[in-house]
């Protein structure tokens, strides 16, 4: 059990701090490169979609229904999947546009700070990209905490399709913020803190879920995992991948999440 725990905070610290890596990416570069983000969002997509959908929810059914019987355990398994995709359309509701951590900021839209005012916008458009991040970032945590508490290969691939992820929402902080400020530790500093709600939200698993976690409790998280992961996928990370798309690349970055996802899980078998 132990060794689960220091795993699962290890993973979920993992995919958290790759918010950093993109930050850094941000500053080694004079223009962006629309085809690896294109094909790195289709791929986190895939292995998001693929993992929720055969292995999460299939967890999550079979989890409920040995507790609660085949009927309710099927209603409650459905329920706790779009339970988690309100959850996490609310969360985005109230997350202003500008400031969506998946609506990508470029090099190039960045670089033009001469017009008044430019750079105040610029830091306040990184600040609150961070924030929301943030936000985003701790259900995330949730989510791969207890998917490794429960299973490690699968708390693994989770982690590094949100770390994937992760690297985009760093670039998102970054690039405003150096523009504005010229700064790279402060950018760097901002974008790093905004990874750090990930395991947060661990922590808060391990503190107020821990104690109650039984097969029910386990079904309807992992069920509100699927759900969430599903949501993020189709109106966050597709659309993104798709504003720079060139030659269909996000949709072959899916295809191989998904491709990848299932080699990952059948060698787990």
């Amino acid at each position: 059990m132990t060794e689960n725990l220091l795993l699962a905070f290890g993973l979920t610290l993992f995919a958290g701090l790759a918010t950093g890596i993109g930050s850094v990416l941000a500053f080694f570069t004079s223009h962006t490169n629309t085809k690896f983000l294109s094909v790195t969002l289709g791929f986190s997509a895939g292995v998001m979609i693929y993992v929720s959908m055969i292995e999460i929810f299939v967890k999550a059914k079979v989890a409920l229904v040995d507790a609660l019987g085949l009927g309710p355990g099927s209603w409650v398994t459905v329920g706790g999947f779009f339970g988690g995709m309100l959850l996490i359309a609310s969360i985005d509701k109230f997350i202003p546009k500008q400031s969506n951590p998946h609506e990508l900021k470029t090099v190039e839209d960045m670089n033009d700070t001469t017009s008044p005012g430019k750079k105040t916008d610029l830091l306040k458009m990184g600040t609150f990209t961070a924030l929301a991040i943030g936000i985003h970032n701790f259900p995330e945590g949730i989510a791969t905490f207890t998917s490794a508490l429960q299973d490690p290969a699968l708390g693994i691939a989770i982690a590094v399709a949100i770390a994937i992820h992760n690297i985009p929402e760093g670039i998102a902080v970054s690039v405003p913020v150096y523009f504005a400020t010229g700064d790279k530790k402060r950018a760097f500093k901002l974008s790093f803190l905004s990874g750090l709600s990930e395991p947060i939200g661990a922590l808060a698993a391990y503190l107020f879920l821990m104690p109650f976690l039984n097969d029910i409790m386990f079904g309807i998280i992992f069920a509100a995992v699927a759900g969430i992961m599903v949501f993020i996928s189709l109106d966050e990370l597709l659309p993104a991948a798709k504003r720079y798309d060139e030659a269909h690349l996000s949709i072959y970055g899916l295809i191989g999440g998904m491709a990848v996802m299932a080699l990952s899980l059948l060698l787990f078998i």
